[in-house]
């Protein structure tokens, strides 16, 4: 049977761990909730933005197309009352009239809807820049306390390393 020795080197305080440990994970635990909480947020706050926007749209395009299906129905109901040559002759007009609002219909709702979408992305784009920012802002601050924390273990790494060297 063979048996390795494992050997650690527990008189070289480089190794040794200087903080506690535990708390570097509760801070780390704590970071992940946070920013869990802000993503979970800022969703539901782009979520509100997307449904209300989709029901702006839906009732925009289902106004207009009840509205020219009344207009069409109309047209079609008079159509349907034509007996002769002259009352069809006059339908003509009639029906150009109500094809060309129609279309006006079709191109100002678009256009409606274009403008709505638009907005709504923008407003997104807002609530995104603003969290990149934050959290541009946050892991800055996170690098930097790390950064100081590591500089003042080094340091007390250094003080005990050279203390332990005096005292032998």
């Amino acid at each position: 049977m063979h048996q390795k020795a494992a050997y650690a080197a527990t008189h070289n305080l480089a190794f040794r761990r200087v903080d506690g440990g535990a708390a570097m994970y509760q801070q780390f635990n704590e970071q992940f909730v946070a920013a869990t909480r802000q993503f979970a947020d800022t969703a539901a706050q782009i979520n509100r933005i997307a449904i209300q926007n989709a029901e702006a749209v839906f009732g925009l395009q289902l106004n207009a197309i009840g509205n020219r299906v009344n207009a069409t129905f109309e047209f079609f109901n008079e159509a349907s009352g034509a007996r002769d040559f002259d009352a069809v002759k006059s339908l003509f007009p009639k029906g150009m009239q109500v094809a060309r609002e129609n279309l006006e219909t079709a191109v100002t709702t678009g256009q409606e809807v274009l403008g709505r979408q638009i907005k709504a992305n923008e407003q997104i784009g807002e609530i995104t820049k603003g969290q990149l920012e934050a959290a541009t802002r946050n892991a800055g601050d996170v690098a930097q306390r790390a950064e100081a924390e590591f500089k003042a273990n080094v340091a007390k790494a250094t003080e005990q390393a050279q203390a332990a060297t005096k005292a032998k």
